[in-house]
């Protein structure tokens, strides 16, 4: 009996032994979650956006988070339905969707926002709370021609090994990168490149690179600079791009060309072939120029001209920037017009254009060259591309 009253006596000591903070149950990492922006039209008929809600990490529970809309310059009941609810992303998920619908009508307004904002997360920790749907009024959308220069969809002589005609609703991410950034370029430039679709989206059958003015991590501009890297180059053939230009001071607008092997050589060492080049303080003028030179230059060889309209301006409507693109020699050509051409006996130093190449295109705002927008700049400004094609000799 003593004994067993000298265990009883001991017993919630050994108890408490057997809790220690070390052996406490630990508290799951949760993952993180967040919400996109949406950019979409209007359109005629009523239709429901899509905020993709996406999460760090799959977890082995049901996550679950609360949302509601609200209005910025787009109303509840005029623009788009308000809603609120549970969004449910099942165990094993990476993503859910909470879709808006958005309410049509033939009104003549501007473009138009509202949010949908995360609380009150169950096994996970927001991020990104407030994802913003932009309304874009297809009602007074600047009218876009269709009429212009166009190019055979064959040569013969040449197969077409690629194209990019620009069809469906989003960026084909097989053929192209969003790249992003605010540091100027190297021309201390004014944009900053942003990944967001209301800088570049696809739509009726061409690719929109759109310039807005908008403070942006620090930038007064955003933009978008598009390239194929690692993704399609090619060695020699003819390029063919269709497309309508931007204009106005400080709106720069290229079409262009860089070697692949930039990663391990630099430029201007890689070489650069610009198909097209506009400065918008000169909308009826576009410019054709290859740079070269020694690797780790700052500076660069160049060669090149201007080819100008007889009238008109590039923004009125299509035309078509084509290089033939043959060993020792690129020839420059706007609507099927040679305008500038070069040869390894132009180069000096190494010759660096019978290399694999990769397309760019982008528009900047403001920088050294060509100086910075002002009061007679109108923003925003558009590059419409209807589209890319590559054609190399069979």
């Amino acid at each position: 009996m003593k004994k067993t009253a000298q265990l009883l006596l001991l017993f919630p000591f050994i108890l408490m032994a057997a809790c220690t903070p070390d052996e406490e149950p630990q508290t799951p990492e949760y993952p993180k979650i967040s919400i996109s922006n949406v950019t979409t039209f209007e359109r005629d008929e009523n239709h429901d956006f899509r905020f993709k809600v996406s999460t760090s990490a799959a977890f082995d529970e049901d996550i679950l988070v609360d949302y509601k809309t609200e209005s910025e310059t787009a109303g509840e009941g005029e623009d788009f339905v308000a809603s609120t609810g549970t969004l449910t992303i099942p165990a094993g998920d990476r993503e859910g969707f909470i879709e808006v619908e958005i309410i049509a009508d033939s009104l003549k307004e501007a473009d138009e926002s509202f949010k949908v904002i995360l609380s009150n997360p169950v096994r996970a920790t927001i991020t990104q709370a407030e994802g913003i749907g932009t309304i874009r009024n297809d009602d007074t959308f600047i009218l876009i021609p269709v009429d212009g220069y166009i190019t055979p969809e064959n040569y013969t002589g040449y197969d077409r090994v690629w194209e990019d005609e620009f069809e469906g609703t989003s960026l084909n991410e097989a053929n192209w990168n969003r790249e992003t950034g605010g540091h100027g370029w190297g021309n201390q430039e004014s944009q900053y490149y942003t990944d967001r679709t209301e800088n570049a989206y696809v739509s009726n059958g061409r690719l929109t690179i759109e310039a807005r003015e908008e403070s942006f991590s620090g930038n007064a501009y955003t933009s978008a600079r598009l390239t194929t890297q690692g993704k399609k180059f090619f060695t020699h053939g003819r390029v063919d791009i269709r497309a309508i230009l931007p204009e106005g001071q400080g709106i720069w607008s290229a079409l262009w060309m860089l070697g692949t092997n930039i990663s391990t050589i630099g430029w201007p060492a890689c070489g650069e072939i610009d198909i097209m080049e506009l400065l918008g303080h000169e909308p009826h003028k576009t410019h054709g120029t290859a740079h070269w030179g020694p690797q780790g230059n700052s500076w660069s060889y160049n060669k090149g001209t201007g080819m100008a309209l007889s009238s008109g301006k590039f923004s009125d409507e299509y035309h078509v920037f084509s290089i033939i693109w043959e060993p020792n020699s690129i020839k420059w050509l706007v609507d099927d017009n040679e305008f500038f051409s070069l040869s390894n006996s132009d180069v000096n130093g190494n010759y660096p254009f019978d290399n694999d190449f990769f397309f760019i295109f982008n528009i900047a705002v403001g920088g050294q060259w060509p100086g910075y927008p002002d009061a007679t700049t109108v923003f925003p400004q558009h590059m419409h591309v209807d589209y890319i094609r590559m054609f190399q000799k069979k």
